[in-house]
């Protein structure tokens, strides 16, 4: 695709990624336009968008390209941190950056852009590599996706470092964020801790005893590593099932089913296709997780091999075809 003499907007983040993916579009003749996605902050939490917007309007300046704040805050609370309580207070653990790109950066910026008279918007997302980022877009719909472009997308984030300190932009140096999208550096479980307190239950085996006690069945995901308090033996401790009601959770010595969470599918909702799902498909059910044969039935993965980790009701499942993205859903069970 030409991008010459092309009205691009690019969705600046105040990091290195989308720094140089800005600067690729200048150099290849689009007219950029960086736009600064403001969203939703916990009050009285400690909040780095105001640091991150001065990132971003450091490189536009360094780009001489214009710069413009888009607050979507009205969007990130509705349609991310909305989402996250709700789905949390039912005992499912939701992917809010799913909802972030689906909602926020994909969603309103998108409309951003287009009433602005964009012909695309840009984002410095990889699509390839150790830091692909598929995964999280697969709820973004597909005539936008079309309409997206992704400079950096089948670089190595070594590359994209090396462009940066070419093209002299100010974050060249600047450390990756590591917070959720919406959070910034705050982690989810200090959000969730905020929001629903610490409520102490009982933590019980696989064999229905009683080992130690955690701090909120609210607070804790299937699959996830957790310390135990008062532990009568040591661990390490996975969480294996959750009673929201009784406040309790089942603990195993490993992420792997045993025979009574064994599993041979997935079932899930929302579904969002970008292409057919006929033959052969790889389902990947976790961020980084492994990549499982087998095929879709209706609303239904059925796995070729089994299951090697429970899946997490709330989470994404994510469907691959010769490494091409189809689709994904949300895992009912």
């Amino acid at each position: 695709m030409t991008t010459r003499g092309k009205k691009i907007f690019v969705g600046l983040s105040g990091g290195v990624d989308s720094a140089v993916a800005a600067a690729l579009l200048q150099r290849a003749g689009a007219k950029v336009t960086g736009v600064f996605i403001k969203g939703w902050y916990p009050p009285g939490m400690p909040c780095t968008w105001a640091e991150e917007r001065r990132d971003a309007m450091r490189v536009a300046a360094r780009l001489r390209i214009p710069f413009l704040t888009l607050d979507a805050s009205a969007e990130y609370k509705k349609g991310v941190i909305d989402y996250l309580i709700s789905e949390y207070r039912a005992g499912r653990t939701p992917n809010p950056d799913i909802m972030c790109n689906r909602d926020v950066k994909f969603g309103a910026f998108y409309r951003f852009a287009k009433a602005h008279g964009a012909d695309h918007i840009a984002m410095g997302h990889y699509r390839s590599g150790e830091k692909d980022q598929r995964y999280f877009l697969w709820a973004v719909p597909k005539h936008i996706l079309t309409e997206t472009l992704f400079p950096v997308g089948n670089m190595e984030k070594e590359v994209v470092r090396k462009l940066a300190k070419r093209f002299n932009v100010p974050v060249a140096k600047k450390k990756d964020s590591q917070g959720v999208c919406f959070l910034g550096s705050i982690s989810v479980e200090e959000f969730l801790r905020s929001e629903f307190g610490v409520v102490v239950g009982r933590a019980l085996d696989e064999k229905g005893n009683v080992i130690g006690t955690h701090g909120g069945v609210l607070l804790s995901t299937i699959g996830q590593r957790i310390a135990l308090h008062d532990a009568t033996e040591s661990g390490p401790w996975f969480v294996l099932a959750k009673d929201v009601t009784k406040n309790e959770l089942l603990v195993g010595k490993s992420r792997t089913p045993h025979a009574a969470h064994a599993s041979e599918g997935i079932l899930f909702t929302d579904a969002n296709w970008l292409s057919d799902t006929e033959g052969n498909i790889e389902a990947q059910y976790r961020y980084r997780g492994p990549r499982i044969q087998g095929r879709i039935e209706g609303a239904h993965f059925i796995s070729a091999v089994g299951l090697p980790e429970i899946p997490t009701p709330g989470q994404s499942v994510v469907f691959y075809r010769d490494d091409e993205m189809v689709g994904g859903g949300i895992i009912a069970s």
